[in-house]
């Protein structure tokens, strides 16, 4: 069965490189255009892009899926099916009533829960135990297709965002492949998602990334764990931002909300420094300890690494912004 293949980030490469491998027919890649990338906005292949250019595949790059060029090149290579991971972009009616077999997403979560650009992180942020990954077939709503295949993985206490993506990444190149060969025979289900049981995941934000002492520690953490290694949860110290990393729960300290007379600790309060671990802050109900950080124009660091260098003390308060300092 012949297809073209669409996709941009990491994510998409497994699944690149497993049907290719697997003798599917890929008359094209179609991704993201180079754009500047890091500190000094070079100009940089998408990872798809270096990944197709090493199997010798035709790559496309439209700024837009509905580029009347980039239309009539599609309709040249007459795809049987267009199979899409993480490419970025809404396909327009025109591509999905291209291919005959239809047009086929995979997607990181286990529909209808977590639509949108960044269910990886939002599944762990909000401290959920189990996701998945799906594949449907697209229609011109986000994430909302007919359900071909799904399948499960746990999420562990000590999964963050680069761990789950990796494990998911290869978990739907396996669904992939085997949605594709179901399609092939004719044997592909159709299985309507119930919107009633939809939710989101929006892409991050700025704001996103502010950790909120206030809230539990157990939540704290997830948070944390949500944003490592990207895009980073930070909070402020003395007027800068210091992002955080790994962290634990920890027990032992007053909770905040328990505040009588005085009583309780205050969140986003130092509450212990300890050289060879790292240092603790008040959350709502307890405590977490801070294992990494990296300081405004530093390098990631273990937290000991960084209590050697700065005076971070005990009773200094996390999360004031520098406007808030006066």
């Amino acid at each position: 069965m012949k297809l073209v293949f669409m996709g941009t980030p990491e994510f998409a490469v497994p699944s690149l490189r497993r049907l290719v491998g697997s003798g599917w027919r890929c008359l094209a890649v179609v991704t993201q255009p180079d754009r500047g990338r890091g500190r000094g906005r070079k100009i940089t292949p998408t990872p798809v892009k270096r990944e197709a250019e090493a199997l010798g595949l035709e790559v496309l790059q439209p700024q837009k899926p509905t580029d009347p060029s980039f239309v009539s090149r599609l309709e040249e290579l007459a795809p049987e099916v267009i199979v899409t991971v993480a490419y970025g972009e809404i396909l327009p009616p025109l591509v999905l009533e291209l291919p005959r077999a239809g047009c086929v997403n995979l997607h990181p979560s286990l529909l209808p829960m977590y639509r949108g650009a960044a269910p990886i992180h939002w599944a762990i942020i909000n401290g959920e135990d189990t996701t998945g990954v799906t594949t449907m077939y697209m229609n011109e709503k986000m994430d909302a297709g007919e359900i071909i295949l799904q399948r499960k993985t746990r999420i562990s206490e000590k999964d963050n965002v680069k761990t789950l993506h990796d494990r998911l990444a290869v978990l739907g190149a396996d669904l992939l492949e085997e949605t594709l060969e179901l399609i092939r025979r004719g044997e592909a289900p159709r299985v309507p998602q119930d919107d009633r049981l939809a939710t989101y995941a929006p892409a991050l934000q700025r704001e996103h990334e502010l950790v909120d002492w206030n809230r539990p520690a157990r939540r704290v953490v997830d948070h944390i764990r949500g944003m490592d290694p990207w895009p980073g949860a930070h909070t402020f110290w003395n007027g800068k931002v210091l992002k955080v990393f790994r962290a634990e729960a920890r027990t032992g300290v007053e909770p905040a909300a328990g505040q009588v007379q005085g009583q309780g600790e205050i969140p986003g309060k130092v509450v212990e420094v300890d050289p060879d671990q790292g240092f603790t802050v008040a959350t709502a109900d307890g405590g977490v300890l801070i294992l990494e950080v990296q300081p405004a124009g530093r390098r990631r660091m273990p937290a000991q690494s960084f209590l050697r260098g700065y005076d971070l003390k005990p009773g200094e308060i996390l999360g004031v912004r520098p406007q808030e300092g006066g």
